[in-house]
């Protein structure tokens, strides 16, 4: 057996330099598609902001759209990845339907880039995310998750039969999402700030309540 010839030092750091690059090159051009929009977004001004090059974006990521088609699945990618830490498998249907929403609650509070880029493809009819294959399996799997704790429910006769998986999930990132979306009409028109800290819990309490409140038998 030949035993594998080690990495050279300078190759491991290159490695690194070139993942940090990368990161931060999607960290920059996520705040610029979310506050400019795809149409408004300019690579110029992701280069100056990261101190590289136009040339430099196009070597990592190829042109433009394919830039923000790598910012869209890194941000769907991570709440997804929230989702599968959860460990619900432990806790009892309600409980772990109730911790689900939670995770989507916390994620989207602490994430308001991706609110504004799920409202930025939503202007554009998701004309760029249909080309992101995996989009589909990262979000079917999330469905999958809370099916498999609706399935439980059912089988332990505390949800009703006539659920469907999507519908949950709609109503749980439909209420997160609006949160955070909303705040500042929403305080211009009833000046209440949705993301008060004083009213945080009421409405993490609230979401929880709703959802399974809507699966009970």
């Amino acid at each position: 057996m030949h035993k594998e010839k080690p990495v050279p030092a300078e190759t491991v750091e290159r490695r690194r330099d070139a993942e940090r690059t990368r990161t931060e090159l999607l960290d920059v051009a996520t705040e610029e598609f979310a506050d400019r929009g795809y149409s408004g977004a300019r690579v110029d001004e992701i280069a100056a902001r990261t101190r590289t090059t136009k040339r430099m974006i196009y070597y990592y990521f190829g042109g433009k759209e394919q830039l923000y088609l790598a910012v869209l699945e890194r941000a769907y990618a991570e709440i997804r990845a929230a989702e599968q830490t959860a460990d619900v498998d432990h806790l009892d249907p309600p409980a772990a339907v109730r911790r689900l929403a939670e995770v989507t609650f916390d994620h989207h509070e602490a994430h308001p880039a991706f609110i504004k880029l799920v409202g930025v493809e939503n202007a554009q009819h998701a004309r760029h995310m249909t080309h992101v294959a995996r989009l589909v399996d990262l979000n079917s799997s999330a469905v999958d998750l809370l099916g498999r704790v609706l399935e439980r429910g059912r089988a332990d006769g505390v949800f009703r039969g006539d659920v469907d998986a999507l519908d949950v999930h709609m109503m749980i990132s439909s209420f997160c999402f609006f949160r955070v979306a909303n705040r500042h009409t929403w305080g211009a028109l009833f000046d209440r700030d949705l993301l008060a800290p004083d009213r945080r819990e009421h409405y993490r309490t609230m979401l929880g309540d709703l959802v399974t409140g809507y699966l009970r038998r």
